[in-house]
């Protein structure tokens, strides 16, 4: 289901001032696919998170999940619409009186499910979030990956059209935050389920999103499909949240001239895996020593960087920058800092 948000904005008034959360934002998100913003506390990305079910009611605007426009619909209407919405939060929130069983079951029956197909419904989730052994236990005797997999089961009960995940992820460990975002990927691609998670993490984007906006001071300022935001990232912020891939301690007794370059390359999707260096090892009468180097694989496409020390004639130099230039799929990379 898609998410479609018109010139949508919140301000608030506090103590007599007007504190602007959100600029005025348009954003369309498509029906199926994974839909990741990323930006620093204060950025507005849950703020913007909060406009898709309305849980934040926009100062100006519209927003509409599927054909429905949500700022449109009386509040028994909106009750029933966000039936369809479901939502899985950093914290969990848990029952923590009840039963993993329990807790499902008493969103089942805030949305009036079916008493008699409840029992199989419920064990139908426990079993998609890799649960079926907990259905007694309580939250207080399970991991944060565990709470974490009955959030997403809780979220699911109803069947929604869309899933929003606020900072799902950030309570958790990196080994269990990979196990987390591969199930909301299996989720998705079984489900065809709208999936939107906010993060401040690159590594969750990286991992899990098809498109990334990316959030600062209260607007998307940069938006793109995953692969495309790592390798050509435009805007500073974003260039910020990649500058880890780029990133490259050079020796302190290196300095560049005429005669000494310090050149960084990208290799982009297939060209990251090839040997380009030995044709420039081959082609140029230079002196090329390899500083640092690395390949991300982002959405399973590889993305390389590597850095050379380029040593020789100026003209020779320049010769090799010109034969570079003109390689499909390689380009001289920007350090961003």
């Amino acid at each position: 289901m898609s998410i479609k948000l018109e010139n949508v904005s919140k301000t608030y008034l506090h103590k007599g001032n007007r504190i602007e959360a959100l600029k005025p934002v348009d954003l369309t998100i498509q029906s199926g696919e994974i839909f990741g913003l990323i930006g620093f506390s204060g950025a507005g990305k849950s703020t913007l998170l909060r406009m898709m079910n309305l849980l934040e009611f926009p100062t100006t605007g519209s927003v509409a999940v599927g054909d429905v426009v949500l700022t449109d619909l009386d509040k028994k209407s909106l009750r029933i619409k966000r039936q369809k919405i479901g939502m899985i939060f950093q914290q969990f929130n848990l029952i923590e009186s009840k039963t993993v069983y329990e807790n499902i079951e008493f969103v089942l029956k805030a949305g009036k499910f079916d008493k008699k197909q409840m029992k199989s419904r419920i064990n139908e989730l426990l079993e998609l979030v890799g649960l079926s052994d907990k259905h007694d236990q309580r939250p207080g005797n399970l991991s944060g990956g565990q709470k974490q997999r009955v959030g997403i089961a809780r979220a699911l009960a109803n069947d929604p059209e869309v899933l929003l995940c606020d900072e799902a992820t950030s309570a958790l460990d990196p080994e269990t935050t990979k196990n987390i975002l591969k199930l909301l990927k299996d989720i998705n691609k079984k489900l065809g389920i709208t999936i939107v998670l906010i993060t401040h993490e690159m590594e969750v984007i990286k991992d899990a999103a098809d498109r990334v906006g990316v959030m600062s001071a209260g607007e998307i300022v940069e938006i793109n499909d995953v692969y495309s935001i790592f390798s050509h990232p435009k805007h500073t912020v974003t260039q910020g949240f990649v500058q880890d891939i780029y990133d490259f301690i050079v020796p302190k007794h290196i300095q560049e001239s005429d005669a000494h370059r310090l050149v960084t390359l990208k290799f982009l999707n297939d060209n990251a895996e090839e040997n380009h260096l030995n044709q420039l090892y081959r082609e140029f009468k230079l002196d090329i020593s390899i500083l640092n180097g690395r390949i991300e694989y982002i959405k399973d496409e590889p993305l390389g960087i590597i850095m050379l020390s380029v040593s020789g004639e100026e003209t020779e130099i320049n010769r090799m920058l010109t034969y570079i230039d003109d390689i499909a799929g390689v380009e001289r990379a920007d350090i961003y800092g």
